[in-house]
């Protein structure tokens, strides 16, 4: 049996991530069960405090066990905190070296959207994938240089270390733990009772776009304004370069610095985004929507369409269209 620590961080946490966890991972024993098998996991609350009351008031999680009282667990589950980065490493930094030394002694570490903050605090994940929400993508970069952060994926496994994306992307992971450690027939019925689609494996469908530009760059800065006034023209990376007086060379270098883009990925999500904007509010046709964007290949437009989105674009439009009305 695995013992399973949730810990209980300070401040506001999410209660969704850690009752979730919670229940989905008991209700595996009970699975197991049904299989004649013994039970899986044995799962505990591990805080700071006797009890955890969140900021915003309204409640209060009760610990089992403090983490002092925690001399050896199988695997750490960190959720979400939504405390703004870096208090809530002040009022939490007492986990940063529990979780190092769990993880010394065999544990294996999975962090829920931006639970990935205080994983990578640790430095667990400095050089390995990790996962989070997309719309932190940009801030975690910044923060934490060394971790290779995969904003498109629902989760990251690696050596033990785990990630999911944002949200209830933490559904996908704990399936995808309980196949590992309790059978691929366990998790699919796990997966139908609380049904948690298992194939979804990017959480690109539900990004938007929102080029980073808190770097100090102001030529980079240049560049994307142009990029986002004139996505609809023919741009390239050595017209960009004349128009702002720099080489192509020193441009691209200092674009993908600032940005974690390279010049023509930054222009191909630009028009990407323009399309789907267009695809979820106008009865435009494919093509009437690849023409205004600047595509004038039907085949280029969608095999980028999908690289970005997950989608095709009629994916994307029966997905998300705010104009089809249900029969």
């Amino acid at each position: 049996m695995k013992h399973v620590s949730i810990l209980i961080p300070e401040g506001h946490t999410s209660l969704v991530n850690i009752a979730g966890t919670h229940q989905i991972l008991n209700q595996v024993n009970g699975i197991a069960a049904q299989f004649g098998r013994e039970p899986v996991f044995k799962v505990a609350l591990v805080g700071l405090t006797r009890e955890a009351r969140q900021d915003i008031g309204l409640f209060t999680v009760t610990p089992n066990f403090l983490i002092s009282e925690i001399e050896k667990t199988d695997i750490v589950i960190i959720p979400a905190i939504h405390t703004p980065w870096p208090a809530a490493l002040e009022r939490n930094r007492e986990l940063v070296p529990w979780i190092r030394e769990q993880h010394r002694n065999g544990a294996e570490v999975a962090s829920l959207c931006v639970g990935a903050y205080l994983l990578a605090a640790t430095g667990l994940l400095d050089g390995k994938a990790c996962s989070t929400h997309w719309a932190h993508a940009a801030d975690f970069r910044k923060t934490f240089p060394a971790v290779h952060l995969l904003d498109d994926r629902i989760l990251t496994a690696e050596d033990g270390i785990y990630t999911s994306g944002g949200a209830y992307a933490y559904l996908n992971l704990l399936v995808y733990l309980i196949e590992k450690f309790a059978g691929r027939d366990v998790a699919i019925v796990a997966s139908k009772l609380f049904m948690i689609d298992p194939d979804r494996d990017r959480q690109s469908p539900f990004m938007i776009f929102e080029g980073q530009k808190d770097h100090g760059d102001e030529r980079v800065r240049q560049a994307q304004q142009l990029i986002e006034e004139n996505y609809a023209e023919k741009l390239t990376v050595e017209s960009l370069a004349s128009e702002l007086a720099l080489s192509r060379r020193s441009l691209e270098r200092r674009f993908k610095k600032a940005t974690a883009n390279t010049v023509v990925e930054y222009i191909q999500r630009v028009k990407v985004e323009a399309a789907k904007s267009q695809l979820e509010t106008t009865p435009k046709n494919i093509n009437e929507v690849m023409y205004e964007v600047g595509y004038l290949d039907s085949k280029s437009f969608r095999t980028i369409f999908k690289k970005v989105t997950g989608l095709s674009p009629v994916e994307y439009r029966r997905k998300y269209s705010r104009t089809l009305v249900m029969a």
